[in-house]
């Protein structure tokens, strides 16, 4: 593969991580704190917007993620790279796993009983989700910089 192809690649495949894990950290760190602060009297209009801003959330992050398997799929068979910059690769993959697996939980085990939850079962489902949240941020940190090391390590050579 050549070098310029594996150059956009890298640029691609960062840029998604790169958006997912901003938009969770805009997410968790500015718009949720400010919405239950503006929403404070009124619990059932913060769980209204929570609700639909989360709404729709989960073809767009499996895309993400199909497309930032394939890309560092891609990318670790890009040429003869190291043995370290394919170790890089495998466990920026595993983390990737890792963060996909917490998605999925929120997705379709703990959001779903957050819809449903009576309000006085809602500060118990939001502290579950948070740390979820906090979890998923961690995780995909930890993809990024396994993927900036990958990407750093790597000197892709056509085969």
């Amino acid at each position: 593969m050549a070098f310029a192809l594996f150059a956009l690649l890298a640029i691609a495949h960062l840029g998604l991580l790169g958006i997912w894990l901003g938009s969770m950290l805009y997410s968790l760190l500015i718009v949720q704190p400010r919405a239950s602060r503006f929403l404070a009297a009124d619990d059932d209009g913060l769980e209204a917007f929570l609700t639909t801003l989360g709404a729709g959330n989960r073809r767009p992050v499996l895309a993400i993620v199909a497309v930032l398997g394939i890309s560092g799929l891609l990318l670790a068979v890009a040429g003869k790279l190291a043995t370290s910059s394919i170790m890089l690769f495998a466990l920026e993959g595993l983390a990737l796993l890792a963060a996909l697996a917490v998605f999925v939980r929120v997705s379709w085990r703990l959001w779903p009983r957050r819809v449903f939850a009576l309000p006085e079962e809602r500060p118990a489902h939001r502290r579950v989700l948070h740390r979820h949240a906090v979890t998923m941020i961690a995780l995909v940190g930890v993809t990024f910089t396994l993927a900036v090391l990958a990407i750093l390590t790597a000197t892709p050579t056509s085969r």
